[in-house]
């Protein structure tokens, strides 16, 4: 008896309820031609900005969903740079931050080139680019093979719980053989559900020995950018599924142990694809935001310091904002970012919070734009 589903003699013929899924869609897919709307309803500027956040949203949460926790202004820079944008603050980025970002930018941007053996490949190797996985030196820009046993998915350091076993590598050029050419293959059902089967099929698959979630959620952005037959992105799948990992990895695991019937996944997919949009109305808040902010007060003269203190609090600076984190972020000295920071609030541009003596912080002001 199959215990996974790519042990099924119907496998890889994965099929789904069309009626259990119409309703559902038809509202995703309306809220999707909203969003791309909006989107464009702005200027070219505002647009660029929304594409900005959202794929570093997409690029720093697809990494923290494996346990990588990237540098959010590292990725920033770097996906600024890639696509020519001329923004402030521009930091210096490592070289595996670049691969994560070389592939997302590749797979979005260039979502209707082909998906090849040899352009997975390349994106393999941009994702581990010492060939190492952490301390441990993997097999890069290649299949797996199973010289250390099968490929699986565990938890626990000790009894260790087997969630998932992937197919045996001599079945790999296959298996890719007909996913690849099943993506590439002109549409027989919509986009978005072409998405969602694209990533369950590939993790399935597990063709590589890491980086295969990764790759997965860069596969489905590839197709729901085909799906808006746009580059541009506007909303982080990656980040939806970092808030829902759990429910993600329960979905999975229920889907590979279950037959090829993936109904129960694509109405999760569809769901997650939805709060995502939900999401997305953040980042376009946050976008009117800086524009208004920089509308209320770009006839005012500040140094490249505060500058650039001010745009990363407006793209969104975690934690308070001290004097010190100041001189840190505009790399000065603690006299001169009290002084910056008193010349602000005296523009009105700053204000101190509550509090005093080391733990005086201070905030944005807030202009009202939406």
């Amino acid at each position: 008896m199959a215990t996974y589903i790519h042990e099924r003699t119907d496998w890889p013929n994965l099929t789904w309820r069309n009626d259990a899924l119409e309703e559902q869609l038809g509202a995703v897919r309306h809220r999707q031609g909203r969003l791309i709307g909006r989107m464009e309803s702005l200027g070219l500027s505002l647009r660029q900005e929304a594409h900005l956040r959202a794929l570093t949203e997409e690029v720093t949460k697809s990494s923290e969903i494996e346990g990588e926790h990237l540098d959010q202004k590292q990725v920033r820079s770097s996906i600024a740079r890639k696509l020519g944008m001329d923004i402030a603050g521009l930091t210096p980025s490592d070289r595996n931050v670049d691969g994560v970002v070389e592939m997302l930018v590749d797979a979005t941007t260039n979502f209707d080139k082909s998906l090849t053996k040899k352009r997975l490949f390349t994106w393999h190797s941009a994702l581990f680019p010492t060939g190492r996985s952490g301390l441990e030196k993997i097999i890069v820009g290649k299949w797996r093979n199973d010289t250390t046993g099968p490929m699986q998915v565990v938890s626990g350091a000790r009894s260790q719980r087997i969630h998932f076993e992937a197919p045996a590598a001599e079945r790999l050029d296959d298996e890719m053989a007909a996913f690849l050419k099943w993506v590439d293959a002109k549409p027989d059902t919509d986009a978005v559900i072409k998405a969602g089967i694209a990533h369950l099929w590939f993790v399935t698959i597990h063709p590589f020995q890491d980086g295969n979630g990764r790759i997965a959620r860069a596969i489905a952005d590839m197709c729901l950018a085909r799906s808006e037959n746009s580059g541009q992105r506007f909303y982080s799948m990656s980040s939806q599924i970092r808030a829902d990992s759990k429910a993600y990895y329960e979905i999975l695991e229920a889907t590979q142990r279950g037959d090829c019937d993936v109904t129960g996944w694509l109405t999760w997919f569809l769901e997650c694809l939805n709060r995502a949009f939900d999401r997305a109305e953040g980042i376009l808040g946050d976008v009117l935001d800086k524009a208004a902010f920089w509308e209320e007060f770009g006839d005012i003269k500040i140094n490249d310091r505060q500058r650039i203190v001010l745009n990363r609090l407006l793209d969104g600076f975690e934690g308070k904002l001290t004097s010190s984190k100041y001189a840190t972020l505009a790399k000065t000295s603690p006299d001169t970012a009290l002084r910056d920071i008193e010349a602000l609030i005296k523009e009105g541009m700053l204000f101190k919070q509550p509090g005093g003596g080391r733990s005086t912080s201070y905030a944005i002001v807030e202009i009202a734009c939406r």
